[in-house]
């Protein structure tokens, strides 16, 4: 579209990757469909020192002329790739908008439930267009950028009305980087030396979400990564921590719209497709 370009990339990565990645014309948004790959970090190289390799998230975005070095394990994994052409867009997204260590740093991994939406959406609309389909993903990227624009300008608003620290949303995101039993708040606050409340009250400023939505979130993304392999869906339920499977399964259809089985059959449907590529 003139406004955007979408679409579907499956990626198969037979060694681990080591790569700089640039994008001179766009705002490359990345949102990983599949579980990442394994370990995948990144260095903003000409404003970061050589050795400071921050988290990939769920969501990522590369700004124009910035370079970013990546770093991930060897794997497969399916993304949608939306480019947002800054000239189109200049009046929703600020196109001199200063990158600061922190902006560039929540690049990284939005969080953003407004914008995880609108690219679910846009994934599906690139995989099943129907009708007025350019027009709806015209209007979906224009959402976008303002949605993107809010969430860089709420991040120095949040450092100034109370948010946490980036090296504590870096504990809070490592200990839930972890598989296991999913941890409590308490244990999370104490892990940054704060109280449960002020915790909540942080997590919401710096996030603009709950952080009980965000550790459902993620406890949903360890899921969807062992599901990747052939463990019972029995096994990943006490795993993670949940009571029965059957509590498993229901949380997962919720949030997902789908059944851990119905999940591992597409993703297992993907890989095949992708070998006879």
């Amino acid at each position: 579209m003139p406004v955007a370009a979408t679409q579907i990339v499956q990626f198969h990565l037979v060694e681990p990757a080591d790569n700089l990645l640039r994008d001179d014309d766009a705002y490359r948004v990345d949102l990983c469909l599949t579980p990442r790959m394994h370990n995948a970090r990144a260095c903003y190289r000409e404003h970061w020192a050589p050795h400071r390799f921050e988290r990939i998230g769920k969501i990522f975005l590369l700004p124009p002329r910035e370079t970013v070095r990546a770093r991930s394990d060897c794997g497969r994994q399916t993304s949608l790739v939306c480019r947002l052409q800054p000239e189109r867009i200049r009046d929703w997204l600020q196109d001199d908008l200063e990158w600061t260590d922190q902006r560039l740093e929540a690049s990284l991994d939005i969080t953003d439930a407004n914008i995880r939406g609108l690219l679910l959406r846009l994934a599906e609309e690139t995989r099943h267009p129907g009708f007025a389909s350019e027009m709806l993903v015209e209007l979906m990227a224009v959402q976008m950028a303002i949605e993107l624009n809010r969430y860089y300008g709420a991040i120095n608003e949040s450092l100034a009305s109370g948010g946490l620290a980036p090296w504590r949303l870096r504990l809070i995101d490592e200990r839930l980087g972890e598989v296991g039993e999913t941890p409590t708040l308490t244990e999370l606050a104490a892990l940054c030396g704060l109280s449960v409340r002020q915790l909540t009250r942080g997590f919401r400023a710096s996030r603009r979400c709950s952080i009980g939505d965000y550790v459902a979130n993620c406890r949903i993304d360890h899921a969807k990564r062992l599901l990747a392999n052939d463990q019972s869906v029995k096994a990943i339920a006490y795993s993670l921590g949940f009571a029965s499977p059957s509590s498993f399964c229901f949380a997962f259809r919720r949030a997902t719209g789908e059944t851990p089985r119905q999940y591992r059959h597409h993703i297992l449907r993907a890989e095949n497709a992708a070998a006879k590529i």
